[in-house]
């Protein structure tokens, strides 16, 4: 029997609505909307569709949202001390610093400059270590878009085998750090692990599986767990079609819950942001 396909898009909507009337709440309360600032520096493709979405979501939900574009030849110094002006502006209570960004530019860095209280992607130290006593304001917005789904299944975590595939500081760090706030008996899998020729054999085991590095088909379908749960978050444009990091149809005859992919991970992510900026803006109001 085929999975049962984990809808992101169905949850990412009904988040929507509920986010929508705590906006409409927060304005008659307040006489004010959370303000997103997403700060781009350059063009780039890659980011496109993620930029077109943030403004199309803010937008129905009632998010004041302001794109401040920067010039490909910023230096590292000219978008620090524009993120510093965000971060002084009080009109501004959300900041996101869209990705990727020009060569030679220190993302890490930059993100460290954003504001705590600001940062509604949570990769600021102080949110990221939030994250690691299970005690998140705001979480990494794609790490939180994979529990969600996870936890829509409906299936008792406490105990099972989860493998994150990936271990990048938006998904696979935090999204592991998670499951085992939920006493998930979880592993960590990465670039050294398919190169000793162990990936498949810890994918084998997995009750839970996320996948997030991008590489198109890389978990086999025959290596997936009967009855297990999969969130795979790649995406890969093939031959012009967008899969994901599982080869799905194999995938979705041995799982019992798989997301789709496009549909799956990708609009919940969105509306994680969303969600973030409506929690950032309420801990600067005292909400």
């Amino acid at each position: 029997m085929a999975a049962q396909l984990l809808d992101g898009k169905a949850m990412a909507a009904k988040i929507k609505e509920s986010l929508k009337g705590e906006v409409e709440q927060l304005k008659s309360k307040l006489g004010k909307a959370p303000h997103l600032a997403a700060v781009q520096v350059g063009k780039n493709e890659a980011s496109a569709v993620y930029l077109k979405s943030q403004i199309k979501n803010a937008e129905k939900l009632g998010i004041e949202y302001k794109l401040h574009e920067l010039e490909e030849n910023s230096t590292q110094e000219q978008v620090e001390e524009y993120i510093e002006k965000l971060n002084l502006n009080t009109t501004v209570t959300g900041i996101i610093l869209q990705m990727p960004l020009p060569q030679g530019m220190d993302a890490k860095k930059l993100q460290r400059i954003i504001s705590p209280i600001k940062d509604v992607e949570a990769m600021h130290p102080e949110n990221l270590g939030r994250v690691v006593f299970g005690k998140p304001k705001v979480g990494p917005c794609t790490a939180m878009a994979v529990i969600e789904l996870i936890e829509s299944a409906g299936v008792d975590l406490y105990g099972k085998e989860a493998v994150v595939v990936g271990h990048s500081e938006i998904v696979g760090k935090p999204v592991a750090l998670m499951l085992l706030e939920k006493f998930v008996t979880t592993t960590v899998c990465h670039i050294g692990t398919g190169e000793r020729g162990f990936l498949p054999e810890h994918v084998k085991r997995a009750e839970v599986l996320v996948v997030a590095v991008g590489k198109a088909g890389l978990v086999k379908g025959e290596w997936v767990k009967e009855g297990a749960i999969v969130v795979d978050v790649g995406i890969n444009r093939i031959e012009g079609k967008i899969v994901g990091d599982v080869e799905f149809e194999e995938a979705q005859n041995r799982a019992s819950f798989i997301t789709p992919v496009p549909g799956g991970v990708g609009p919940l992510t969105v509306t994680m942001l969303m969600r973030n900026t409506v929690e950032a803006f309420k801990a600067q109001q005292g909400e």
